[in-house]
């Protein structure tokens, strides 16, 4: 690709990722006509923040309606899973403010 960056993670342009990376998602992009694979960012991030919305009330409600101990390993499950949507969410937002498509 002529005028492409020496270091392929370097120096990336919004126009670059609209084109698409060459052989980003897919290393058969084009082989028989397939069109090149992409992220579907804006689902994956409408589903990290409903996943933490959820898993955050839900933890708060069982460790404040008294299930004992019980409750409590449910919280901390919970919790665990909301923080890892919040990873989840900081990283797509991450990746479309970046100019990936998606």
């Amino acid at each position: 690709m002529a005028g492409s960056p020496q270091h392929p993670r370097q120096g990336r342009t919004r126009a670059d990722y609209e084109r698409g990376l060459p052989d980003y998602h897919d290393p058969t992009a084009g082989f028989g006509g397939a069109p090149p694979a992409r992220s579907a960012l804006t689902l994956r991030a409408l589903l990290a923040t409903f996943g933490l919305v959820f898993c955050a009330g839900a933890a708060w409600f069982s460790f404040t309606a008294g299930l004992g101990a019980y409750g409590t390993g449910l919280g901390v499950v919970l919790v665990v899973i909301a923080v890892v949507a919040l990873a989840d969410l900081v990283w797509v937002l991450y990746r479309k403010r970046r100019g990936e498509p998606g």
